[in-house]
């Protein structure tokens, strides 16, 4: 039995794949001094050919990933900030995704961008807070978000065993979490949904770090109302056969979302929802405001994000249609 921490599974998960293939490597700043917590001590056990630390130019290190990607090299790239993505959106969406669909399959690119710490951290204010995963599903690249240590480990391990782009998000409210681990750490398939908690009157589909709020509220509110909590794990490709067998159960959807609004993947799960599976209820989602940009104090950025006090309205909401 053993404690393990959100970042020491990242931890683990580099150096299980760095020591079982030869083509993977590591690129990103400051990642010698393992600064963010992931590459903690690889470059002393893998050496400088391997973990690679870059001068500070996202775009240059993508763009060489994509090409080492493209010559038979695994790399995986640390993003200090998510916002960093934006700035390299351009080789990720356009370049490394389009290859293999493009060239039918003949080329491949098997890059993994990392970020840990996506999402709201006290006084990181606007340019540093983002979480764009609906961003990436919406481009179609394979977009993971665990909310577990154990998950990190395995959805990690599987990006960088895939054939095509992943970004894994690894939400700063998330990195603190720490899980009692009896088994042996296992790859966890990309787009198979997890149910943490079974429930009969509704579900909550919960992403990242609101997983654990949404497990919170869920034992707050037993035995009065039966909250099933399903963590998709992955935004794309999203677990649709898991959604739609909760609700055969429940019958009732609410989705807690930490992306902005409009166009987000609250809606998206919303709307399939609504189009293709059974609901005896108008279907609740909770997000960040539209064109939401998170403020410097800690009041006010709290204000803006979902919470489990929203939570606990929009159950009682999609409750009150008996």
């Amino acid at each position: 039995m053993t404690r393990l921490s959100y970042t020491r599974a990242l931890n683990r998960a580099l150096a299980d794949e760095l020591s079982a293939d030869p083509a993977v490597c590591v690129f990103g700043e400051d990642i010698g001094a393992g600064l963010a917590g992931p590459t903690l001590g690889l470059l002393d056990r893998f050496g400088p050919g391997r973990i690679v630390d870059t001068p500070l130019s996202e775009q240059a290190f993508t763009s060489m990933a994509v090409g080492a990607a493209l010559a038979g090299r695994r790399p995986v790239l640390e993003f200090q900030i998510p916002s960093l993505l934006f700035l390299v959106f351009e080789q990720l969406v356009n370049q490394a995704h389009k290859f293999s669909l493009m060239s039918g399959g003949q080329a491949t690119v098997p890059l993994t961008c990392l970020v840990p710490g996506s999402g709201s951290r006290d006084g990181w204010a606007g340019q540093h807070s983002d979480h764009p995963y609906s961003l990436f599903a919406h481009a179609g690249v394979k977009t993971a978000v665990p909310a577990t240590p154990t998950d990190a480990y395995g959805l990690l391990r599987s990006a960088i065993r895939d054939p095509d782009p992943v970004v894994v998000f690894a939400p700063a409210a998330a990195m603190p979490v720490r899980e009692t681990v009896t088994w042996e750490l296992v790859p966890v398939p990309l787009g198979r949904a997890r149910i943490h908690r079974p429930g009969t009157d509704v579900t909550v589909v919960a992403l990242g770090h609101l997983v654990h709020d949404a497990l919170a509220v869920a034992e707050e509110l037993a035995p009065d109302l039966s909250v099933e909590v399903l963590d998709p794990r992955t935004v794309h490709p999203f677990d649709w056969p898991a959604l739609a067998e909760s609700l055969e159960r429940t019958g009732r959807l609410v989705v807690l979302d930490d992306s902005n609004r409009s166009c987000g993947f609250g809606a998206e799960v919303l709307a399939t929802a609504a189009e293709e599976m059974r609901l005896v209820a108008p279907p609740r989602r909770i997000t960040r405001p539209d064109g939401a940009v998170l403020p410097f104090a800690p009041a006010l950025d709290r204000a803006v994000q979902p919470g489990r006090e929203q939570l606990r309205h929009a159950l009682d909401l999609v409750m009150k249609h008996r």
